[in-house]
């Protein structure tokens, strides 16, 4: 693991902070902690980051607050904290532009696990094939290597990881039904559980990005009982 790759842990439980950076930093990263959004600021502040894990129940702004705020100023990935069964609140984390969640208590391993699976994915540095790909589709353009989408008027148009991945899996295979399961197992791999419900809200967000109507969408369908399909024409060079 690159040792410059530096984590924002923002925790109010000071044993987990302690657990957690202590764990990742055995594992060759760099981790700064905060309690709360005042210390997060302060650190953001003074350093620079590539991933923040962010708790969802703070004292004073809460997690999604945080999330809101930081996913409206950075491209910072954002993994979010959550408590055991409270689905609403991932679902509403990651409405918010949370690249992934984990419920907690976790494992460090699992943690770990998805931090490298989220920096792998908003990282510049992906496959060697994918560094000189572009897709282009109806106006459109995605750039692989470095993981930017431009609409037809010339604009850069901001996407989560997750959201990059997923666009990507669509482009790869376009006119082609795909189903929650495939989408999940193309962006997710291993990390996806049968219940993971991040695609629908990810897809829901990539359309308000770049459908003309998202109320009738007509770039990504869905097909009844099928799943979903990208109508467009899709060129790659």
């Amino acid at each position: 693991m690159d040792q410059n790759t530096h984590l924002l842990l923002v925790d109010d439980d000071r044993e987990i902070r302690s657990l957690v950076s202590q764990f990742l930093g055995k594992h060759g990263y760099r981790v700064t902690a905060a309690a709360d959004a005042k210390e997060m600021d302060q650190a953001l502040s003074r350093s620079d980051f590539d991933l923040a894990i962010l708790d969802l129940m703070l004292p004073g702004e809460d997690g999604l607050s945080i999330c809101r705020r930081l996913r409206a100023d950075t491209r910072l990935p954002i993994i979010m904290l959550t408590a055991m069964g409270e689905d609403t609140d991932r679902i509403i984390g990651l409405e918010m532009g949370a690249d992934d969640y984990l419920a907690k208590p976790f494992n460090p391993r699992e943690l770990l696990a998805r931090i490298k699976a989220v920096l792998r994915r908003a990282g510049p540095h992906g496959e060697e094939e994918s560094e000189t790909v572009r897709y282009n589709f109806d106006g459109w353009d995605l750039d692989a290597g470095r993981r930017t989408l431009t609409g037809p008027s010339g604009e850069l148009v901001e996407l989560t990881a997750g959201e990059f991945d997923l666009l990507i899996a669509f482009l790869e295979r376009p006119r082609r039904v795909l189903n929650r399961d495939q989408l999940l197992d193309i962006t997710r791999g291993r990390l996806a559980s049968p219940f993971d419900r991040s695609i629908d809200v990810q897809l829901s967000r990539l359309r308000k990005k770049i459908e003309p109507d998202q109320k009738n969408p007509t770039f990504i369908k869905t097909i009844r009982g099928g799943g979903y399909m990208l109508t467009l024409e899709v060129t790659r060079r």
